[in-house]
């Protein structure tokens, strides 16, 4: 009897263990979004849409910004043309679910990483590329100075942002009585603010400043100094899908990299003849860590050539040459005393 029941249990096993290998075998077969993306020969991008500086839809009709310029360098790594993304705007409501359902490839659309977002909602966020945080503007005749200042006043603010969460947390712990007035768009909210509607708007700092910027009249507003929170911004892809998530990640990291090399999209040709390893690596001249990507070991030249390191991306669409006029901060290479740092390509 012992015997039978022996030889039942290495056949449940047996069964078991031939399961877990063609589970495993499905598993390996999976295709990835970065397959998807080559087949289809197209990125599709989630962006905000609404945000100059950022991105937005320029007056010649095209996607213009720092967020939809990180597109475009993972449509030139991945695709060898930084022209093919095609940008689907989306608000704060439906940028989730875009990832989640497969509408979007790649969220690059000023979002902050969290916990949250990065366990229940499901994502993978590449590194930082915007380090930001959360601001209020005001009339600039209003009197207001401070957040203390707020008591009784109404504030817009668009719902389904990290923005609504900290508002409550910064006047419940200054024990500040407000009203907050919630919209579904970001133009929405900041219309009521500047019709007069509402009190103030508060949402990231990077926001603010590009929405003052085009507002009827600048002057009029002023941005507190108050800063109510983190906000580290970050693209953003489906949680589960390494391979993906990986070409993200060190797209991000080639354009820090080429920075703190000095390498930019006007002189990238020259270093080509490179001796540095570094330097070779990067540019697909020596090495494989393209084709350990799934990539053309050139994706780093190609960032380079069509895109720019994120220096030039920054600048070209933020820096104090633009009506922004952004200073890096803490968005300037670890060696200037920012944040912004790439761990080694090797």
């Amino acid at each position: 009897m012992k015997r039978k029941w022996f030889g039942f249990l290495v056949v449940i096993l047996s069964l078991s263990v031939m399961l877990m290998g063609c589970n495993n075998e499905e598993s390996a077969e999976e295709t990835s979004l970065l397959d998807t993306v080559k087949d289809r020969d197209l990125l599709i991008a989630g962006v905000n849409g609404e945000l100059p500086g950022f991105s937005y839809l320029d007056s010649e009709g095209n996607y213009s910004g720092f967020d939809a310029d990180f597109a475009r360098a993972i449509a030139a790594a991945v695709l060898g043309d930084a022209s093919k993304v095609e940008y689907r705007p989306l608000s704060s409501k439906e940028r989730f679910t875009a990832v989640q359902t497969g509408e979007v490839d790649v969220l690059t659309r000023n979002t902050t990483w969290t916990l949250t977002r990065d366990t229940s909602v499901g994502l993978n966020f590449a590194p930082v590329t915007f380090y930001d945080g959360q601001g209020i503007i005001v009339p600039k005749d209003s009197g207001i100075t401070s957040i203390e200042d707020l008591e009784g006043a109404r504030i817009s603010v668009e719902s389904g942002t990290t923005t609504e969460l900290n508002l409550a947390d910064q006047m419940r712990k200054h024990g500040i009585n407000y009203e907050a007035v919630v919209y579904d768009s970001q133009d929405a909210a900041v219309a009521a603010y500047e019709s007069g509607s509402v009190d103030a708007y508060t949402t990231d700092k990077s926001g603010l400043v590009a929405r003052k910027a085009i507002m009827k009249d600048p002057s009029a507003h002023v941005i507190l100094d108050d800063t109510l929170s983190k906000e580290p911004l970050a693209p953003a892809v489906i949680g589960g899908d390494d391979k993906w998530f990986d070409v993200v990640k060190w797209v991000v990291n080639a354009t820090i990299q080429a920075e703190e090399l000095g390498i930019t999209s006007e002189n990238v040709d020259e270093f080509k003849d490179s001796s540095d390893p570094v330097v070779q690596r990067l540019l697909g001249t020596d090495g494989d860590l393209g084709s350990q990507l799934g990539l053309s070991d050139d994706f780093g030249y190609q960032v380079i050539k069509q895109v720019g390191n994120y220096g030039e991306i920054f600048e070209r669409n933020l820096g104090p040459d633009t009506k922004f006029g952004l200073e890096r901060g803490l968005n300037g290479l670890y060696t200037e005393g920012g944040l912004m740092y790439s761990p080694p390509l090797r």
